[in-house]
């Protein structure tokens, strides 16, 4: 399948969305399996922005999400990350994140779906704040790119506009939870999936939409 008929798929997400760790790994072995036949983007939602960020201890509901989504995924929480909670001083600021994202999915070489799941270990298996342009070097030097210019790019005007760019599309896009993973058609735009659903599914459910384009 030449690129130009690569099927575009859209990945609405969050950093600090218990629900879109959860769901990483699936995504992840979706991505994987369908490597050859997709494009996908992923961009950021904005979750907590404005007011909404706040310390991880103004969202007492946590705790018992965090449960539900070990029970339905079977991803854990790290103990750098349940310390943070317990500590509860950690502002979960979704536009630094998004920045963060846009500084590391930057660089040459870099794939937007890895990045994102770093920053989420950073937060959910260690309890780094994704605030702290220390963590994006250490996300660099994992990612194999150069640490500095991504601390550079973090801390840019030029991030934060994309950041906010990202936000938009979103919007733009009637996006208002997250994980979506959406799939761009001649006739519009589809949800794929959900929150709990396994790579198998999301694949069955392409599969099914290339059938019913070929059959048109």
């Amino acid at each position: 399948m030449s690129s130009v008929e690569r099927i575009r798929l859209t990945y609405a997400f969050d950093a600090y969305c218990g629900w879109c760790y959860g769901f990483g790994p699936a995504l992840h072995e979706f991505a994987t399996a369908n490597a050859d036949r997709i494009e996908l983007r992923v961009l950021s939602g904005g979750l907590f922005t404005g007011s909404r960020a706040l310390p991880v201890s103004s969202y007492p509901h946590i705790p018992g999400a965090n449960e539900r989504i070990t029970q339905l995924t079977g991803v854990t929480f790290g103990d750098g990350y349940l310390a943070a909670l317990a500590d509860g001083n950690v502002v979960m600021d979704s536009a630094d994140a998004a920045a963060g994202l846009v500084a590391l999915r930057s660089r040459p070489g870099v794939n937007a779906l890895d990045a994102a799941a770093a920053m989420q270990r950073a937060w959910y298996r260690d309890g780094r704040s994704l605030s702290a342009a220390g963590v994006y070097r250490e996300l660099a030097a994992e990612l194999g790119v150069d640490a500095e210019a991504v601390a550079a790019a973090f801390a840019s005007p030029a991030a934060r506009a994309e950041a906010e760019a990202d936000f938009l599309k979103v919007r733009r896009l009637g996006v208002d939870a997250y994980p979506t993973l959406l799939l761009h058609t001649a006739h519009g735009i589809d949800r794929l999936g959900g929150p709990v659903a396994s790579a198998g599914a999301l694949t069955h459910a392409l599969d099914q939409h290339v059938d019913a384009t070929t059959a048109v």
